[in-house]
């Protein structure tokens, strides 16, 4: 069996392995990472082996971290990254490049009909009729697009809305409030398989699924890192939130999207959104202003520039083909929009 993982931000783990009798056999740990001694390679394979097949990535971690000499050094991953590459042979996850990943980049489409795009896009994929898809999205209107689980009333003044003409619609996904403007608000989502992330925590998969975005980022001048759970931070503030939606049906499905801030009127954010001091508290911030910062300040890049670079990332270490969302995708989706995503009774399901 043979597994991989990538560290988000660092280097990439290898485990060859086999199971006999419910243990772990024959483990080979490898990868373009950095350990101090040399012979500390072999004490991670050793702490490994006869390891029981069904411990998760954590309790594997802790046996090497129980057998490694005092003062190794681990540089570019951890023993938990071994646990995870070890957890993802088992599950005989796959990787980025097992697939043709196909990019959707069409024009600006309504609020609503980007919430069922999602939606139709990552059932196509669970059932194997389309191929892993990157599709950044343009918008034709501002809106507030409010998580899955979100009380309406809370996150959501109405006034503040009609007031600026902003469209209110609930997305399939968990987490939190997104105010969109579309000149200054950069969005993406990955429909992939399960297969990808399998052997991943729900919180590493977050990690994973993005780390192509904090390379582009960080070839654009930008410093960027994973926040747990689903934020994209700097040091100068947040850039980004992530949500995700697991399908179930055929083979799975992870649907995987992301809000960024090229730019932001903060101002008319404050009136449509209720953020609340608790919330922002555990922030470490006083006002909703200071806790975003727009990427157009932090690279001076044209919205369009941005985009085509985290495109030109993705494909130069994935591969991307140019794609669109066929026909009957797309009479789905109008139907969806329609039906689900624009009516009171979802966008209002958590009053």
């Amino acid at each position: 069996m043979h597994g991989e993982y990538k560290v988000p931000g660092g280097k990439l783990v290898v485990v060859d392995l086999e199971v006999r009798e419910g243990v772990l056999r024959d483990v080979r740990v490898a990868g373009d990472f950095f350990l101090e001694p040399d012979e500390a390679l072999l004490d991670i394979n050793r702490a490994l082996e006869g390891a029981p097949a069904d411990l998760p990535a954590p309790q594997l971690a802790s046996r090497i971290d129980a057998a490694l000499p005092e003062g190794a050094i681990l540089f570019g991953f951890t023993s938990e990254a071994v646990g995870i590459a070890v957890r993802r042979a088992l599950a005989q996850a796959t990787d980025w490049s097992d697939y043709e990943w196909q990019l959707i980049h069409d024009g600006p489409q309504s609020p609503a009909l980007h919430m069922a795009l999602d939606e139709v896009l990552t059932t196509e994929v669970a059932a194997g009729r389309r191929p892993p898809t990157l599709r950044v999205w343009e918008w034709a209107s501002p809106a507030v697009v409010i998580g899955s689980f979100q009380s309406l009333r809370n996150e959501v003044d109405p006034a503040g809305a009609a007031l600026h003409d902003i469209t209110v619609v609930r997305r399939i996904s968990g987490g939190g409030a997104m105010f969109i403007e579309p000149g200054n608000t950069i969005t993406y989502s990955l429909c992939v398989p399960d297969a990808l992330v399998q052997g991943l925590s729900f919180a590493d998969s977050y990690a994973y699924l993005d780390d192509w975005v904090l390379g582009a980022l960080e070839n654009m001048g930008v410093k960027a890192w994973y926040q747990p759970l689903n934020d994209i931070a700097t040091d100068s503030g947040k850039i980004a939130g992530a949500a995700q939606k697991r399908v179930v049906s055929g083979a799975g499905a992870v649907l995987h999207h992301v809000t960024m801030a090229y730019d932001i009127d903060a101002d008319k954010m404050l009136d449509v959104l209720r953020i609340g001091r608790e919330k922002l508290s555990d922030k470490g911030t006083k006002s909703a202003k200071k806790r975003v910062d727009p990427i157009r300040r932090q690279t001076g890049l044209p919205r369009d520039a941005v985009i085509d670079r985290m495109i030109g990332s993705f494909r130069g270490r994935y591969g991307l083909t140019e794609g669109s969302v066929t026909e009957e995708e797309m009479a789905r989706a109008v139907e969806l929009a329609q039906t689900k995503f624009s009516t009171p009774e979802w966008t209002a399901r958590v009053p």
